[in-house]
Formats: structure tokens, sequence, C-alpha cells
């Protein structure tokens, strides 16, 4: 055989495995390892995260059907208790290796030459370049091609990684039960606390899980115990039990759980930044969830609150339910439309002073009033049943009296009403003037509590109207809805502590230490209550009542929601009170008396060219004796279910002149003086029937009405 052949065998083998060599490393090396910094950063969680205006969380919702991955736990906020079993147990060399643990490799391989079950060599590093890199296998894979691909690309990450880097990134990526994937959702949905309050027995399970994720209660409970031999084995055996059994969901900070449900919806991924201030929110819910604390035994279970800032727009505080005790806490009352009560009555005597129809001195007659509707008989009470006769504008607004405010609606049209509330916000109160009728002006209408602050923040700006705003953004301008001085009228009357004194005493909880304007309302059967009000600065609105509709016992405006918006305002004022805000131009201040002297003179605002130094009221003596019930053309039916003789019909008449009587079909009836009053009683009978006020030989007035 010659050399020269020999020589070429040798060298071909050698080229065979150079060769060889050369496709081994190029079939295992696996992509460059990105940088911590990108992988911290990259690393997507499966919750939205609602924040507020300086980027603190106010609420999470997932938005990742199949993975559970919370928030990136940096290493220091890890219980340690955790980090030195877990690595004990995974990796027991991790701080002296560079990526590969070569004596744990050589036991592998020993191992597996002897026939006997071969142990584990993976370190951290390897199984974290798993979890970067997919392709190369994830932890606990098997394939050589793979596990040399891990190797090579730990001894890469070791290089431009520190260890608690890797750690760090690990204990973040790692899956540890069904979808629960990271530290952060292991240690909550685990253990239903941070990843820093994880204690021993905790941290033993969360051990044992890193091995098998998918084990068995028991065979976790087993290692568990061998992954903690310092504790007894039954104490880590509850923690077992406990982390494993049935889940309680992750819960969020719970700041703002129903704006969450608005913004975060399904798709939305990421952080979603609104104009909420986080301590503003917390200090409104306290408030709230304070006073319906106190309110339950009235059954009013539920309220809702909205704090905005008056020069932005910016809502800063948006509690959708507050209630302790709600059956119903998945409703936002921020949005839920509730029959409006008294908190119309700003703008519809606003309305009424822009048209110079009335004045803030003009007398109403808080006396009874009978008005004809399609439906019936319309009869406005007041809230606390009586009447106070002639009232200036001032103190009819100031104390929320019903019957002058149906007066004025009578003056200004329900059809113009309407038109307002909606040009003002109310874009649910859309129906014709006829459908709600006289009772427009008594908030039959329903409202929300976003409406009522955007409104209510209008009369703060002199009539300025601009849409609230959630989210950062450009500000949509303004629009002039209201007459800038008729505006800031209203709001003078708001903030008279004065106005409502008659109705709600002096000491009423509604005055602040600084100007502030505030109305209160109470809708039918008191199912809602609500008190909005606003300073220079904040405009704050708040509901009380019960999601499912049934009426509170014995709650009104001023005792269910009036305490929790002085709490919140004087909260937001604590700093810096509020400031009297300037009259705009054409606001003149007027000396005003009233004859007879209904009211004591005082110094009163009004548009210029309004105002009247003298307002007489007329005589009863000087007044035309007139019927005042039923209205003309009434149509009156007669109940069956009700015994005939129980059944009447009240028909009242003024009349100052003596010598005067009630005729029914030009036959007497008995009446009663009270007063400049007349007042009959009349059993009804079918048909149609004439009524008259007459004194034998002359008819004052007359009236038709219908008995069905």
């Amino acid at each position: 055989m010659k050399p020269v052949s020999t020589l070429s065998r040798r060298t071909k083998i050698a080229l065979a495995v150079v060769a060889a060599l050369f496709l081994l490393v190029l079939a295992t090396t696996p992509a460059s390892p990105p940088d911590y910094s990108a992988v911290r950063t990259t690393v997507a969680t499966s919750e939205a995260r609602l924040l507020a205006r300086d980027g603190r969380l106010l609420e999470k919702r997932r938005t990742d059907p199949q993975v559970r991955r919370l928030d990136w736990i940096p290493l220091a906020a890890i219980s340690g208790a955790l980090t030195s079993r877990i690595t004990a147990s995974e990796d027991r060399r991790f701080a002296d290796h560079h990526g590969v643990d070569w004596r744990a490799v050589g036991g592998a391989l020993r191992d597996r030459l002897q026939g006997r079950s071969a142990r584990g060599a993976s370190t951290i590093t390897m199984q974290l370049a798993a979890l970067l890199d997919p392709a190369i296998g994830t932890a606990g894979d098997r394939s050589w091609r793979q596990k040399i691909m891990q190797a090579r690309a730990a001894l890469a990450i070791e290089r431009r990684w520190s260890k608690p880097q890797i750690l760090e990134a690990w204990l973040n990526l790692l899956p540890f039960r069904g979808e629960l994937v990271g530290i952060d959702a292991a240690a909550r949905g685990l253990a239903g606390r941070a990843p820093a309050g994880l204690d021993a027995a905790q941290a033993a399970v969360l051990t044992a899980l890193a091995r098998g994720p998918s084990a068995a209660p028991a065979t976790v409970a087993g290692r568990a115990c061998r992954a903690a031999p310092d504790l007894p084995c039954s104490t880590v055996q509850v923690a077992a039990d406990a982390m494993l059994g049935a889940r309680a969901p992750i819960a969020g900070p719970g700041l703002a759980p129903q704006l969450a449900d608005r913004l975060l919806v399904a798709g939305t991924r990421g952080s979603v930044r609104t104009t909420i201030d986080l301590d503003i929110q917390r200090l409104a819910t306290e408030a709230l969830t304070r006073q319906l604390a106190t309110l339950s035994p009235r059954n009013a279970r539920d309220g809702a609150a909205i704090v905005v800032d008056n020069a932005t727009g910016d809502i800063l505080a948006w509690v959708g339910s507050a209630g302790p005790a709600s059956t119903a806490a998945a409703v936002d009352g921020v949005t839920a439309p509730r029959q409006a009560g008294s908190t119309l009555k700003p703008q519809l005597y606003a309305l009424a002073l822009e048209r110079r129809l009335l004045t803030a001195a003009s007398v109403l007659d808080d006396a009874p009033v009978d008005l004809d509707t399609a439906s019936g008989l319309y009869i406005p009470q007041n809230y606390d049943r009586s009447f106070r006769g002639p009232v200036s504008v001032r103190s009819a607004l100031g104390n929320s009296l019903n019957v002058p405010a149906v007066r004025t609606l009578l003056l200004v049209g329900v059809d113009a009403f309407r038109d307002r509330l909606f040009d003002i916000g109310y874009k649910g109160i859309v129906r014709d003037g006829n459908y709600y009728g006289f009772s427009l002006a008594l908030g039959s209408a329903e409202v929300t509590l976003l409406e009522q602050a955007a409104a209510f923040r209008a009369l703060a700006r002199d009539g300025r109207w601009s849409p609230l705003r959630l989210q950062p953004g450009p500000a949509t301008p303004d629009r002039q809805i209201i007459d800038p001085g008729a505006a800031a009228i209203i709001r003078d009357i708001l903030a008279d502590p004065a106005a409502r004194t008659a109705t709600f005493g002096e000491d009423n909880g509604l005055a602040m230490p600084f100007p502030a304007a505030v109305k209160t309302g109470t809708s039918k059967a008191l199912r809602d209550n609500w008190c909005i009000g606003f300073s220079d600065r904040f405009t704050v609105a708040v509901w009380v009542g019960n999601f499912e509709g049934d009426p509170m016992v014995g709650v009104s405006g001023m005792t269910g929601a009036a305490p929790a918006w002085a709490r919140i305002m004087l909260a937001l004022h604590a700093a810096t009170p509020g400031r009297a805000t300037s009259l705009p131009t054409g606001v003149v201040r007027h000396r005003v008396a009233w004859v007879p002297a209904v009211e004591p003179p005082r110094d009163e605002l009004f548009l210029a060219g309004t105002e009247l130094d003298i307002i007489r009221i007329a005589d009863p003596a000087e007044q035309r004796p007139r019927l005042l019930a039923p209205a003309d053309g009434a149509v009156i039916a007669i109940d069956p279910d009700i015994p005939p003789a129980r059944q009447r019909i009240t028909i009242r008449a003024a009349t100052p002149l003596p010598g005067l009587g009630i005729t029914i079909d030009d036959r007497p009836l008995t009446a009663r003086r009270d007063g400049d009053r007349l007042l009959a009683l009349w059993a009804p009978s079918p048909g149609v029937h004439v009524v008259a006020l007459t004194d034998g030989r002359h008819t004052y007035d007359r009236l038709r009405l219908t008995v069905r």
C-alpha cells in the first residue's frame, strides 16, 4: 500500500470531521440574544392598564384570554425567600458558572452512560435562553441539538447580562401554572399577594411549580416539601392546598372599575391614560362610600360622583358605584339615566332671566294651581306640602319651590325649555314638549350625572358649555349657551345661603367657608337624590339612590347626596379656598323693595335695563274674582271601584268680594270661605257641566268640565 493513498484517507477523514463540526456549529448557532433593557420594555402584559393623569395605575383589565402575565417585577421587589430557594433548587451553582454548569453536564453524561436516570443539567440562564427564543426549545426540552443551542445562547447571554438581570428576567418570563406566566401573575393568582410578600412555604410551592407547572397537586406538594427541608412538611402542604385549589380572581387596584369597563374594551392593549387625578378619585370614593354606609338603614345602597376641573373640562374623578351594600355594583351611575328632580330649575330660571320675562326680584305666587293636561289635571305641590304666597325668584329658586317653577315654565314654554336643556347637554331630552308637560319644570325627565356636571359647569363659566374631557387631547371650543348675565345671577342665587333658609334652615350643610353654588334635587317617591354644585375651580356632582329603582326611606337631597358633596368640596379646597367670581358686563347691583314687604329690601342683581326700585304687589281686593280649579275644559273620570259617596271634586275660587258663590249648572253649591278663597265640594255625575262664580246677578267667571 502506498503511503500517499493512506495520507489521502486520513485527510478525507479530517476534512469530514471538520465539515461535520462546521455543520454542527451552524446547526446549533442561536440568534444573538437581545439586550436586557429591550426584553424588560417589550414583554407584553396580558392586562390593559388604566392610568391616572400622572401615570399612576387606576385599574387593570385582562385582554389576553390565553395567557395571564402581569407587571414586570424588579428583583428587589421579589421575596428573598423565593429567590434563594428557587435558585438552590433549579441551579445551585448559578452564581459561579458562566451560563453552562459543566459539572452538572458531566454528571448527566455519567448517569446516562451508566444507565441511570439522567439528572437535569439545564441552568437558569439556559432556561432563560429558551424562554427568549422558542425556536431553541422550551425550558426542559430534551433535544440534544436544542440543548446545545440553549447552552450557546446561555453563554452569549452571560457575556452581556448581569446575574441579577438574568434571574429577574427568568422569574418574569417563567410559566408557573396553567395560564399564569411570570412571578407577578403567579404570586397574585396563586398566593393572593404581591411577589414581595411571599412567605417561605409559598416560595417552596412556587419553586416546585417552576420545575413542573402541570404536575399533579400531590406531586407539587411533595417537591415543595423536598425544596424546603427547613420547614415542616405539613406547613408546606397547607400552602400547597391553598395555592393549588380554587383560585380567586386577580384583583386590580379597584379605584375606577366602571371607568375601566368603559375605556378598556375588548382588544385594548397597553395603557390608556385619563384625566383622572388619583388622589381626588380616592377622596371622592371614600366620601361617597362613607355616606352610603350611614344611609344603609334607609334603603340607600348606591351612589355615584364626578369631579370636574372648571377651567379645562377635565374629569378629575369618576366614581361609578361606591355603595358597600350595592346589589348592582357593575352599573355605572355616572352614565345611568335617572329622574332629575329639582336640579333642572336653575336652567329654567336662567332662560326666563335672559328672555327678560323675570328678574331675580320678580314676584311669583306660591299658591295652589291646577293645570289641565292631556292626561288630566296637573296639581304641583311643594316638597313640604306648604305654600308661601308671593315670593321673589331668588327665594323661589333658593328654596326650590315647585309651584313658582311651574308658573315660570308657563311663561317660558315647555318646548323652549326642552330645547334649552338639549342645548346645554341633556341629550336624552328629545321628545315633544307635550310628552313632558309642566312636570318638566320639576325634573320629570331622565338625565345622567355626567350631563348634570357639564350643565352646572356652564353656569360656573358664565354660560359657556363644552363637552367634558376624560382623556388628554385638544380641548373642544366653548359654545355660549346661556346669557352670561343670566348665568351669573343664577350662580349668585345658588351661592346665597340666605335664599334657601326658609325651606332648608340655616344649618343645612350646604354652606361652604368659601363661595360655592349648589342645588339639590329629589325625584318622585324618593328614588333619586342629587347634589350638584361648583366653586370657581371645581364642579362636583353626586347622586344617591338605588340602581334597581326601589325608593329610599326618608332620604332627601339634603340628607342623601349633600353630605358627600360637602365633604368632597371641603377636601378639594383644603389647601386653596375658592374665590368669588367677578360679574360679567351687563349685570348691575341695584336696591329693590317690595310693597307690601313680602321680603326685606336688598341689593339685588339685575340684567342692565331690567332693574326696579319698587315692586308693587296687587292687593287681593283689587284682583278680579276668578275660578281657580278645576281647569276649564277638564275631563274627570269617575272611578268605578270607589263608592260614589266618597268621590268628590274640589272647586276653588279667588274672590275678595263678599256675596259671591259657586254654582254648577245654575245650582248653588255650599262653599266655605278661607280668606279670599272659596272652596266647594261637589259629587260628580256623568255629563258636561258648567261651573260659575256669581253673585246671582252677574257672572264673574265660568268654566266647563266633562265627567265620564
